[in-house]
């Protein structure tokens, strides 16, 4: 039976040599029970290979998700980006469907001039992408957009809780890091963390809360770059952070995005435990 907040990486291990399709083993072996599979500079993954991921991660009880290509704007004023970020969505969840993902996370796209218009195109190109999936045999599927962390991108808070209202198979992926530098350093006390936690917890209903996790430094625009955990002069806290989705009883996967993905996972998991 799986913790009620669990851990893993974004993507392989960072001293497995093995074919991505097959980390689950190496993953649960360390202790680590999530895995998110990592196709932002595209799908290139086949059938084949998907199929053995789930078996892989069925095997050994790995909670799978998947990130998306990078190359998704849907709230773009040019109809050829549209239509290509309608393709890859729908073959996301093509792929995502034969490895078993739960969560297919994205990024959202960037603002128009005015930002109701831009998730007004948004929500109308994520009504096409759920046309096209109606019309296929997909099945399995939820979408997970993603906070993003520059302020020129379609992804904070409020914008995602709208997307994930207006849709069924839509969940949030909350990464607290790009919300973070997105509003320079917005999050600095357990109180930060506690008020957004809240807040998706009065908008949405969730089950199960996916989460990204990750030191981060920021400039005036947002994101730069991303640290590992122990350089200590980036936030956001981690173990706020871990304070608070405990407090606020939430059931949750924690993916680490940190230079060091799968060894700063396992602190990560230490630190919950250290909590209970």
């Amino acid at each position: 039976m799986k913790s009620k907040i669990i851990f893993g990486p974004a993507g392989r291990p960072v001293d497995y040599n093995g074919p991505a399709y097959k980390a689950p083993e190496y993953i649960a072996d360390e202790g680590l029970s999530a895995y998110e599979y990592q196709a932002g500079r595209g799908l290139r993954i086949g059938e084949k290979s998907s199929n053995i991921l789930k078996e892989e991660s069925d095997k050994h009880d790995v909670l799978i998700s998947i990130h998306a290509p990078y190359f998704i704007n849907l709230s773009s004023n040019n109809k050829k980006t549209i239509n290509n970020s309608i393709d890859i969505l729908f073959k996301s969840a093509q792929v995502g469907e034969c490895m078993g993902a739960y969560r297919i996370v994205f990024h959202p796209g960037y603002y128009l001039k005015s930002k109701e218009n831009t998730l007004k195109i948004a929500k109308s190109t994520i009504n096409k992408v759920l046309e096209k999936i109606d019309q296929s045999e997909i099945t399995n599927f939820t979408f997970s957009p993603e906070t993003t962390g520059k302020k020129s991108q379609l992804g904070n808070l409020s914008d995602i809780i709208a997307i994930c209202r207006e849709f069924n198979n839509f969940e949030p992926t909350i990464d607290v890091a790009h919300l973070h530098a997105r509003d320079n350093g917005l999050i600095q006390t357990k109180n930060d963390y506690n008020k957004i936690f809240s807040t998706i917890e009065d908008e949405l209903d969730i089950k199960r809360l996916h989460c990204h996790f990750t030191r981060i430094e920021y400039i005036k625009s947002g994101e730069r770059r991303h640290h590992s955990l122990n350089e200590l002069d980036y936030g956001p806290d981690p173990k706020y952070f871990l304070e608070s989705l405990i407090e606020c009883d939430f059931k949750a996967t924690v993916i680490c995005e940190s230079p060091l993905l799968d060894q700063d996972a396992l602190i990560l998991k230490r630190l919950y435990e250290s909590l209970l």
